[in-house]
C-alpha cells in the first residue's frame, strides 16, 4: 500500500492562490480534474489536491510531509519557515500555505 495523494483544504475562491503557491513556489505539476468534480472548486496537483471547504479553518497540526532534494533553496523561495531539528538525521522545516495550513518539508541525507 502507498499513498496516491493527500488533500488540504482552502476557502472558496482559493484556486489562484493555490496555483501560485503549490504550482509556482513549490513547483508541483497541476493535474486536470475530472469533469464530474470541476464544479466543486479547488485544484489538483500531482500527489496533492487542494479542495474547497465551506467554513474553512486551516489545519494547524495535521499536515502532509513533502520530501525535497534542495531544502535550503525551497526555504529561500518560501521565505517564512520554521526549522525543526527534533528528528536526528533529518533536516526539516514547517511552513504555512496561503490559507494557513501547516506543511512539513524534509530532506534526508
Amino acid at each position: 500500500m502507498r499513498i496516491d495523494h493527500v488533500q488540504v483544504a482552502g476557502p472558496p475562491g482559493c484556486e489562484e492562490d493555490a496555483r501560485a503557491f503549490y504550482g509556482g513556489v513549490l513547483g508541483l505539476r497541476e493535474m486536470e480534474k475530472p469533469d464530474a468534480l470541476r464544479d466543486r472548486g479547488g485544484v489538483w496537483f500531482e500527489h496533492l489536491h487542494v479542495g474547497v471547504e465551506e467554513g474553512f479553518r486551516p489545519a494547524r497540526k495535521a499536515h502532509p510531509a513533502l520530501l525535497v532534494e534542495d531544502l535550503d533553496a525551497l526555504a529561500a523561495r518560501i521565505g517564512d519557515v520554521e526549522w525543526d531539528d527534533a528528528v536526528p538525521g533529518v533536516r526539516r522545516f514547517y511552513a504555512r500555505d496561503p490559507f494557513g495550513n501547516r506543511l512539513e518539508f524534509l530532506q534526508r541525507p
